[in-house]
């Protein structure tokens, strides 16, 4: 009887501790899972941007203009990203503002004209294709870092110069009496005489009518990028671009027309990071 009571003490003290190195073996393991995740976690947070594709787009306001694109990354190195860009862009000369009139009709009460921009001649709008790179100056340290690249790019540009189209009162100045045309030196006066103007003659005039410049562009800069996760694209970039085109561009009647442009400008960039 001594015997089996001494075997079912060892059998119970054997169920206890075994039970015991169990729950603690389960805690412990427990513990390691989260302590990886939170390692992990930290790295997205914190750790080197080291992932080898991102895609992003953005709008740039220009000092003549403004810049929307896209964009497609391909890491080389810790150290360099190479990148492809399309953009489209619209340039506005200095001397250009957008006006409207208001009228007063045959049946006594007024007319607001549609804005227009008086004594323009042309709209001029690029397609841009271009390879750059990207090379980092200093990485985010942590969350609440910034990370900071210098930027230089460059490729072809396609100008295509729209004419820009008016709506033209009669000589009567009867709003209900109206002609939509271009410049011409035939019509310069009609074109300029602001009492004749009603508005602007629409985005969609013109289109069948554009002419290419083809052209090459060029850029440098600087992007600072806040996004908390590395594969986040959170950034805004500063810069100076230049362009030329094989042919000079009017944008205003009396104007002079040039090839070349420089601009500076500021964008914000939104995107992901991801490995393939």
């Amino acid at each position: 009887m001594k015997k089996i009571n001494v075997l079912l003490l060892l059998l119970l003290t054997s169920t206890m501790l075994y039970a015991q190195s169990s729950r603690q073996s389960k805690k412990e393991e427990k513990e390691e899972k989260r302590l990886r995740k939170i390692s992990l976690f930290r790295e997205i947070e914190e750790g080197d941007n080291l992932f080898n594709r991102e895609f992003s787009g953005g709008a740039r306001l220009n000092t003549d203009g403004w810049t929307g694109f896209l964009e497609m990354g391909f890491r080389k190195n810790a150290s360099f990203v190479n990148y492809f860009q399309l953009e489209f862009s619209e340039k506005r000369h200095p001397k250009q503002d957008r006006a409207s009139r208001v009228l007063d009709s045959q049946m006594g009460y007024t007319i607001s004209t549609t804005p227009f921009v008086y004594g323009k001649k042309n709209n001029f709008y690029q397609a841009k294709l271009g390879v750059g790179q990207k090379y980092l100056i200093g990485g985010k340290g942590n969350k609440n870092g910034v990370e900071v690249n210098a930027i230089y790019y460059g490729g072809v540009s396609f100008g295509l110069v729209k004419p820009y189209y008016l709506d033209l009162m009669n000589d009567s100045g009867d709003p209900n009496n109206r002609r939509t045309v271009k410049y011409s030196d035939e019509i310069r006066d009609d074109f300029l005489n602001r009492d004749l103007i009603y508005g602007a003659g629409g985005l969609t005039k013109g289109w069948g009518e554009v002419k290419l410049n083809p052209g090459l562009h060029a850029k440098v800069g600087f992007r600072f990028d806040w996004a908390k996760f590395n594969e986040v694209i959170s950034a805004i970039e500063v810069g100076v671009n230049a362009e030329y085109y094989t042919k000079k561009v009017e944008i205003m009647v009396d104007e002079k027309g040039k090839s070349f442009f420089f601009n500076a400008y500021i964008g914000i960039q939104l995107g992901k990071r991801w490995n393939k």
